[in-house]
């Protein structure tokens, strides 16, 4: 009999994302964590291998998608904050 480890989920990872950084991303990295498991109890292990993927690429996705925004976010709060005070001190 050929025992195999189970993929890993990605369901904590998952959870993370969706609540720290980016909703939708985090969801669908949810729905396909979920389904590692089961599949995997049911034998399809190329499924389990497949969700697992899918899995780890949205949850990737939501977290870099996630730091973009918020760099870009901080960059233009700065820049503005920095011309303010350049505007201010020539006056």
């Amino acid at each position: 009999m050929d025992f195999q480890k189970p993929p890993k989920n990605y369901l904590i990872e998952s959870i993370l994302v969706t609540i720290f950084c980016c909703l939708p991303f985090g969801i669908v990295g949810i729905v396909f964590a979920s389904q590692v498991n089961s599949k995997f109890a049911g034998g399809d292990y190329k499924g389990a291998i497949a969700s697992s993927k899918s899995a780890k690429k949205w949850m990737t996705w939501g977290l870099v998608l996630s730091v973009l925004y918020y760099v870009i976010i901080y960059f233009f709060i700065f820049s503005i904050l920095g011309i303010t005070i350049l505007s201010l001190g020539n006056n």
